[in-house]
């Protein structure tokens, strides 16, 4: 692949991924490679409220701008949104960003970045909704079943930014830390369930969850731990006897909250890939998505899913959820034993394929 050259460094850099949880976090080694290639520069990342304290207060970062995605999503109904968008679009071109990457590859964020009226857009040949059409540099970052990481990378190389090193750098600082002391005391070991996910059909059943909240303190000593939104509350009052957190932290606390976790058993979800890119050791159940394209990024050992044939079907809806119901909790405490060795030379590195049979219900 041939980098973009550029007449002079950019002065101004502009990364436009307002979305979601996870795919921030598979955003963050561009951010990290933009910064060592130009340590002058000021850069900016669009982001939607609900991701942004992701971002807030980064050492990597000059500036963060809110997206109100919900608000000027209507704008084609709502004049007051619409002119709130085309406000926000003017106030983008007067930053004058000289760079604008587009890792989202959307109509909208195409449009964005069109809006910055930037010398050099960048974003993938693929973009969904025709957003390609904005970009001065269509870059090939390969098919959907690539790993949203490597997608990124590719956009990197293209920058001429390289690949290496691949670094989750978060802006939890000491002050989150000492407020997850707080909740969850120095010296406490803790595994931390995440039972949420933005999709029903993603969700391990909150019953196997408590299932296994007993083996981990018999077995491993460790106390259990719900964490996630206020959304998720509901979902661990059906988990008793872990220390229920939902909705009392931020996102900088919990990061914080799972940079000390001696494990983490999580869905596919967002926080899931904050527990992965901070090498914590972790347990993932994965049932109508697939662990190729969203998977927890070089992390694959942490994978456990029930080999059937509908899996993986990417819905949104399922009338059984076989995937995830029929997934018992000793296949999730058998990988969890292996991640917490995972130094060993017999870590492993492929996802735990469970057979289901009439024995295994």
């Amino acid at each position: 692949m041939t980098p973009i050259e550029f007449t002079s460094p950019p002065l101004r850099i502009l990364i436009i991924k307002p979305s979601a949880i996870g795919d921030v976090v598979h955003a963050l080694p561009v951010l990290n490679l933009l910064r060592g290639k130009w340590p002058q520069a000021k850069i900016s990342w669009l982001v939607t409220p609900a991701c942004a304290g992701l971002l807030d207060g980064h050492s990597q970062l000059d500036e963060v701008i809110r997206f109100e995605r919900r608000r000027f999503g209507q704008s084609w109904r709502d004049p007051t949104a619409a002119a709130g968008l085309f406000g926000f679009a003017r106030d983008m071109r007067e930053r004058q960003f000289d760079l604008a990457i587009d890792l989202q590859g959307l109509f909208r964020s195409g449009w964005l970045s069109a809006s910055t009226r930037a010398p050099v857009r960048v974003g993938p040949a693929g973009a969904r909704e025709l957003g390609w059409v904005f970009y001065t540099h269509r870059i090939n970052t390969g098919t959907a079943e690539l790993h949203a990481v490597e997608r990124n990378l590719r956009l990197a190389e293209a920058l001429g930014l390289g690949r290496e090193p691949v670094k989750f750098v978060f802006p939890t600082d000491d002050e989150d830390r000492r407020f997850v002391a707080t909740l969850a005391p120095n010296g406490l070991r803790y595994a931390v369930f995440l039972p949420g996910a933005n999709w029903d059909t993603k969700r391990w059943p909150p019953e196997k969850f408590a299932a296994c909240v007993a083996p981990l303190r018999e077995r491993f000593g460790l106390e259990s731990i719900v964490a996630g939104g206020s959304i998720d509350t509901p979902l661990a009052a059906q988990i008793p006897g872990a220390l229920d957190l939902t909705g009392r932290t931020d996102l900088r606390q919990l990061v914080a909250l799972l940079e000390r976790a001696q494990l983490v058993i999580a869905n596919d979800t967002g926080p899931m890939h904050i527990a992965a890119a901070l090498g914590r050791p972790l347990v993932t159940m994965y049932g109508p998505t697939s662990p190729a394209r969203t998977g927890p990024y070089g992390r694959m050992g942490s994978v456990v899913y029930l080999d059937i044939e509908c899996r993986p079907c990417l819905g949104r809806h399922c009338s059984h959820t076989s995937c995830l119901r029929k997934l018992e909790p000793d296949s999730i405490l058998q990988l969890a034993a292996e991640q917490m060795m995972a130094e060993a030379p017999s870590g492993r590195t492929t996802p735990l394929r469970v057979v289901y049979t009439s024995q295994n219900p």
